[in-house]
C-alpha cells in the first residue's frame, strides 16, 4: 500500500501535468501578422523579405528556414 505522502505526491504530479497542458493551449503572445523581429519592416522594404512559411509539394505549411537565414546584401 501506498502511505498519504506518496499519494500526496502522484495527486500533485497529475495536477501539475494538466495545468501545463492547459497552459499550452492558449493563443500565441505574438500574431503572425505582427512583425518578428526589428529587422522585418526593414527587409519587408527593401524587397527582401521572406515568408515565415512555405507550402510544400505536398500542400504542408513548413517553416521557411533557407529563405530567412541565407547572407543578404
Amino acid at each position: 500500500m501506498m502511505n498519504r505522502s506518496a499519494r500526496a505526491w502522484g495527486r500533485g504530479s497529475c495536477v501539475l501535468l494538466i495545468g501545463l497542458a492547459l497552459a499550452g493551449c492558449s493563443k500565441p503572445l505574438l500574431s503572425a501578422k505582427e512583425p518578428r523581429s526589428q529587422y522585418s519592416r526593414y527587409d519587408l522594404v527593401r524587397g527582401q523579405y521572406a515568408p515565415q512559411y512555405l507550402e510544400d509539394p505536398f500542400g504542408r505549411r513548413v517553416p521557411n528556414l533557407r529563405g530567412r537565414l541565407i547572407a543578404r546584401d
